[in-house]
């Protein structure tokens, strides 16, 4: 199994901020599977400490490290649209690109909801893919309330990400050595552009990274943004994470095919677009949930 590229379309793709900070973000591996589709395990090895030695000349203390598999499944999705031939003489402007856009924003949506999905969704673990079990995310070390450092439910503030950060380096991930993400959306943004900490000059140390107006980097954290993470009861699910705490599997690369329908009437173009990819997180205490109040829970819209 191949990536097949999407050509032009893919290239429209990647000028999107989803697609090249999916790929960023978790890595360009394409998952090894084999042409039926199946499921592939990604194995991590838990940690060792070290020992002092038994005695002289003594036998070796082994250390059996702790193997743990994920597995992800792959997730086919596709879209087909006909371009009328006999419309496309009745309009000014040939509307060819307008649908190649449509579909690039698809493919950047998909993207988005494979990798948002398997933040806090269960996870398949199991030796093999006949005896698998679901791994259920846990709230009670790895989520920080929507009250945190307030009376009442707030939004995405510093002191949020400052606790996200302590809470990383107490897992004993290496925060200095791998780069952090934090995904939020248009709230989120709002409620960042709206602190002191964050605009002011006075705060040097912690200054905030703004290209724009727009905020890409606070405390340490690269800031993704997305309107397709998860609300409930006017609480947004925003996510921070390390590289290494989510995988990317991907069977198909974005495929883009143009081609004419002769067996229907005007001769219409097809522009049809393919992908087949699943993510899975992966190390426990590498990617945390972070609750913050977001009243425009019920407001989105699909772009």
């Amino acid at each position: 199994m191949s990536p097949v590229p999407g050509e032009w379309l893919a290239m429209k793709a990647s000028e999107h901020s989803t697609y090249h900070v999916v790929r960023r973000r978790f890595g360009n591996r394409p998952a090894s599977a084999p042409a039926t589709m199946t499921p592939v395990a990604i194995q991590y090895i838990g940690a060792i400490q070290m020992q002092a030695p038994a005695g002289r000349y003594a036998p070796l203390n082994r250390q059996d490290v702790d193997f743990t598999r994920r597995w992800v499944l792959p997730v086919d999705k596709e879209a087909s649209q006909l371009i009328d031939s006999f419309d496309k003489l009745k309009l000014l402007q040939d509307p060819t690109s307008q649908y190649s856009d449509v579909a690039s924003a698809a493919v950047n949506r998909e993207w988005d909801d494979r990798i948002i999905g398997a933040f806090f969704a269960n996870a398949q673990i199991g030796a093999d893919a006949g005896g698998l079990s679901s791994e259920t995310f846990d709230t009670t070390k790895w989520q920080i309330a929507s009250t945190f450092n307030s009376a009442s439910a707030s939004g995405l503030t510093a002191a949020k990400m400052i606790e996200a950060k302590r809470i990383l380096r107490k897992a004993q991930v290496d925060v200095d050595m791998e780069a952090l993400t934090w995904v939020t959306n248009s709230q989120g943004e709002s409620d960042l552009l709206n602190q002191v900490q964050v605009v002011s000059s006075d705060f040097v140390g912690d200054r905030a990274t703004l290209v724009e107006g727009k905020v890409t980097r606070f405390m340490g954290f690269d800031i993704v943004y997305s309107e397709r993470l998860t609300s409930s009861s006017n609480v947004r699910q925003n996510a921070a994470f390390v590289k290494s705490g989510m995988y990317l599997g991907v069977w198909q690369d974005i495929f883009n095919d143009i081609d004419r329908r002769k067996d229907l009437s005007g001769l219409p173009y097809q522009l049809y677009t393919s992908m087949s990819s699943g993510a899975t997180r992966l190390e426990p205490g590498r990617l945390l949930q972070v609750l913050c109040a977001d009243t425009s829970a019920a407001a989105d819209v699909t772009p």
